[in-house]
């Protein structure tokens, strides 16, 4: 069986396998078009809920601010009083605090009332004096100059309307959101549920930290990595199957636990064609479709993406440069539409690159950088670290964030506009 799974990666497809890779574009919307939104849904209180998916989209069911209330410490007064040239001088004929609940109707005109931040502000007052602008002489107070009707009032429904829509279908619920649905009433938001998310370290060459080395081996540092990025992710439950060697039997029996268990399994290693690379001949074994077998982008060429039965598959290189940035660039929409998030995409931003290297045209880059100025407008200047091995890894641990070197390029100049994804974005 194994041997009829390696034969078929021999084959030519349109995937990209032994024929010519497909451009990374192309990965990335095969990837994402693979991936299913989950459906179930629970309801969860507002304090659990931050990073969640928001299942159907919710809308007010009151009026913010829910009547019209002071926006300073002063003095309510009505604007029709004012007649004549000032000073204006009218007795205080009581105070309102925030939630008072006391009626201050069918006041005798020419009278202010003193009011404080929050406080409603009863019928017919149609002004704030700050308090700043007025002076206090017993129980009268004058006031200097002629205030405009609904100075320093907060009227009601002006910030958010009844039904307004408050939080979209499939966005990640942020702490913004969860402070304006409690400041409607709000208590509890309907989510969809977590991505089960299975993650394999294959190799025999690979041991955990803090274990003794033998010669020849080299420690995981994959595993951590992906468990730190999808930590990052409220929406996902991460299924660790930990380390498992170069053996076909094993490989095949964890893909089975993670079939019957997971929405999607992430696999780093045995992916290229040698003859110790049987990840993906696992995945074969038990009916893996692959959408996605060579991609012309550096580092991660040998990426491979599909589905075995409903679970989306994604096998990457060994090597953590090129694990990373697969992962990031190519795995992570796809995981966020399976997660039901509306945006999907990484976040990128303009930038100039501070540096000049030859490349191959047709293939898309992802190199490590720092930011190491601004231009004129803003724009951060970009400082290449290397583009070296796909297995180094002190270039991303001081990097800023990733730069795109676009496939039609043979050359990056200097200055050269350039498309820039922060790591903390």
């Amino acid at each position: 069986m194994f041997h009829a799974a390696k034969a078929v990666l021999q084959a030519d497809c349109s995937a990209g396998e032994r024929g010519k890779a497909i451009p990374f574009e192309a990965a990335v919307a095969r990837a994402v078009a693979l991936a299913q939104p989950v459906r179930y849904r629970e309801h969860l209180s507002l304090a659990v809920s931050l990073g969640r998916v928001c299942a159907v989209a919710v809308q007010s069911p009151m009026a913010l601010p829910p009547f019209d209330n002071s926006a300073m410490d002063g003095f309510a007064v009505r604007t029709a009083d004012f007649d004549g040239d000032g000073p204006w001088t009218f007795r205080v004929a009581g105070r309102v605090v925030a939630g008072d609940v006391r009626a201050h109707d069918q006041l005798d005109p020419r009278t202010a009332l003193r009011i404080f931040t929050g406080a409603p502000v009863p019928p017919g007052f149609d002004a704030v004096v700050m308090q700043e602008h007025c002076e206090l002489t017993g129980d009268n107070v004058t006031v200097f100059e002629r205030p405009r009707a609904s100075r320093h009032i907060r009227r009601a429904g002006e910030d958010v309307s009844v039904e307004s829509e408050l939080v979209r279908r499939g966005k990640a619920l942020s702490a913004r959101d969860l402070t304006l649905l409690a400041a409607v009433g709000i208590a509890d938001v309907e989510v969809l549920r977590k991505v089960r998310v299975g993650l394999l370290s294959t190799g025999s060459e690979l041991k955990e930290p803090g274990k003794p080395l033998a010669h020849g081996q080299i420690y995981n540092s994959n595993r951590i990595m992906l468990r730190s990025l999808l930590a990052a992710c409220p929406w996902a439950e991460i299924v660790d199957f930990g380390m498992v060697p170069d053996s076909p039997d094993l490989l095949a029996d964890v893909v089975a636990r993670a079939v019957a268990s997971c929405d999607a399994l992430v696999t780093t290693g045995g992916v290229s064609a040698g003859e110790e690379d049987h990840m993906v001949a696992a995945a074969l074994h038990h009916g893996a479709s692959l959408e996605v077998l060579k991609v012309a982008m550096r580092p991660g060429k040998p990426v491979k993406v599909g589905k075995i039965k409903n679970m989306l598959f994604a096998g990457l290189p060994g090597n953590p440069n090129a694990a990373m940035v697969t992962f990031r660039q190519i795995v992570l929409p796809a995981l966020r539409k399976l997660a039901g998030l509306a945006e999907i995409q990484p976040q990128w931003f303009s930038a100039v690159a501070g540096f000049t290297c030859k490349k191959r045209q047709g293939r898309t880059e992802f190199a490590p950088v720092r930011i190491s100025g601004r231009t004129e407008t803003g724009e951060p200047v970009l400082e290449l670290l290397e583009r070296g091995s796909s297995a180094n890894l002190m270039a991303l641990a001081l990097a800023d964030g990733l730069a795109l070197l676009p496939a039609e390029a043979a050359e990056i100049t200097d200055s050269m506009p350039l498309r820039y994804e922060p790591f903390g974005s």
